[in-house]
């Protein structure tokens, strides 16, 4: 039976802990499918490169309110997916090659890995390895409603919608938080009437509702949308989907992408017989440290984290590479200021608290809501819909919350978060340098000049 001084369960963000630190040791990096994780393959990357396309097709349909007649012609599909993948894959495979071949103490084990004891996995290739030290880095994976399985109809999810061969007339998506999002305006961009089935209201609900509100009125402008809708049975339709809703509607279209959320891959690690705790929603329970309740295993990203996002994975796989190199002088987890951003139509990016959460919280508060169609650049876009929201802290001047939609908002955002995670004043952020006019940040320095404080 072999022995590692470390295994590591998931391809994604743990692939980045085989480092300089670890010179001396033998390393073992299990995965089962693609190497590179969600975000490489069929997250992240490929989905903003499909919303880069799907952006200047957008624009293509709506400069005549500019002066510029342009139209879109048609759109390629089979070019922009073999354009994404075509660079995508050959990096999944070079990476997958040199940890198979590239490094004289790493070992690529390509089979599905199981706990038998707290340092020893079994794999599905029959074998079984022992470790001193593990790290869980399995990630997560969609969602399915039972009413779509148990229905026999065909669907997409995230990890397959984006290697189709042909752009659909007609796509019905199920969700109303961000990959649906996402996806419906990729779709709706190249020309696919687009319908979003969502069960609650508004869209983006885990966002500011003031933003989420605002964002669905324009979302509805753009495709139809059902909310509050729950779909009763699906069937095949000839060549079609045909979904039938509880308020008795029904929807019809050439492909179903469901997009109802993501489960953390946890359950099937046989994680108990390591002694080691999830909680009730399959998350891995993890302390400051990103170790788990059982000594010498730690987890990392979408398997115990509920942010699920890229950026907080290689955070905390960072922590865990410390922490590995560095057992007597552990480092925690910085949570306090996860940002996020959805790059749908009107892009959307948020950081700390909701006004409703600033609200439930008891605490004062101020805000702020200023139109990019305040500053100069906004009157080149003629935009009249895109906002930031800001909250503060009106006696200490601390920023609480940024939430914005509109033009590029996952960059603007950018300083704000900064001035959270350093305690800036929001006085002196607005004051204490220079904003260069007539640029679009300007939104951001008039929205911190107007917010009331002591």
């Amino acid at each position: 039976m072999a022995h590692y001084d470390l295994a590591i369960i998931g391809s994604g963000s743990g692939n980045t802990l085989v480092g300089p630190e670890l010179p001396d040791w033998e390393i073992a990096i299990i995965e089962e499918s693609t190497f590179g994780g969600t975000c490489l393959n069929v997250g992240c990357i490929p989905t903003k490169m499909y919303v880069y396309a799907a952006d200047r097709a957008d624009e293509a349909a709506h400069s005549s309110r500019l002066g510029v007649d342009t139209t879109l012609d048609r759109v390629r599909w089979p070019d922009i997916r073999d354009r994404i993948f075509g660079r995508i894959d050959p990096i999944s495979a070079g990476g997958r090659d040199y940890r198979a071949h590239g490094e004289p103490n790493t070992t690529l084990i390509e089979a599905h890995a199981s706990f038998a004891d707290a340092r020893t996995l079994r794999l599905s290739t029959g074998e079984s390895i022992t470790a001193d030290r593990i790290v869980i880095a399995t990630g997560s994976r969609p969602v399915v409603p039972p009413v779509v399985t148990a229905s026999g109809v065909a669907f997409h999810t995230s990890q397959t919608v984006m290697r189709i061969d042909e752009l659909p007339e007609r796509i019905a998506i199920l969700g109303g938080g961000y990959i649906a999002s996402e996806f419906a305006h990729v779709f709706a961009s190249f020309g696919a009437v687009t319908t979003v089935i969502a069960r609650s209201s508004p869209l983006l609900r885990h966002l500011d509702h003031e933003i989420a509100s605002r964002f669905t009125e324009l979302a509805k402008d753009r495709w139809d949308v059902r909310l509050d809708a729950s779909v009763a049975s699906l069937e095949r339709s000839g060549d079609a989907v045909r979904l039938d809703l509880l308020d008795g509607s029904t929807v019809e279209a050439d492909l179903l992408l469901v997009a109802t959320g993501r489960t953390p891959n946890s359950d099937r690690l046989n994680l108990r017989a390591a002694g080691v705790h999830v909680h009730p929603d399959g998350r891995v329970v993890v302390d400051a440290h990103q170790q788990t309740t059982a000594d010498g295993i730690w987890a990392l990203g979408d398997v115990c984290s509920p942010h699920q996002l890229k950026h907080v994975s290689n955070h905390e796989a960072r922590v865990v590479a410390h922490n590995l190199a560095h057992p007597d002088a552990p480092v925690e987890s910085d949570h306090r200021f996860v940002p996020s951003a959805v790059f749908t139509h009107p892009q959307l990016a948020s950081v700390g608290l909701t006004e409703e959460e600033a609200a439930a919280s008891g605490r004062r508060f101020v805000t702020a809501l200023l139109g990019y169609g305040s500053t100069a650049y906004g009157w080149a876009m003629e935009d009249t819909t895109a906002v930031c929201k800001l909250i503060a802290d009106p006696a200490t001047g601390q920023l609480l919350g940024a939430h914005l939609m509109g033009e590029q908002a996952a960059t603007l955002i950018q300083p704000l978060i900064q001035a959270m995670s350093f305690g800036l004043d929001v006085r002196e952020m607005a004051r204490g340098q220079y904003w260069i006019h007539p640029a679009l940040s300007e939104v951001v320095e008039n929205a911190l000049l107007h917010l009331r404080l002591d």
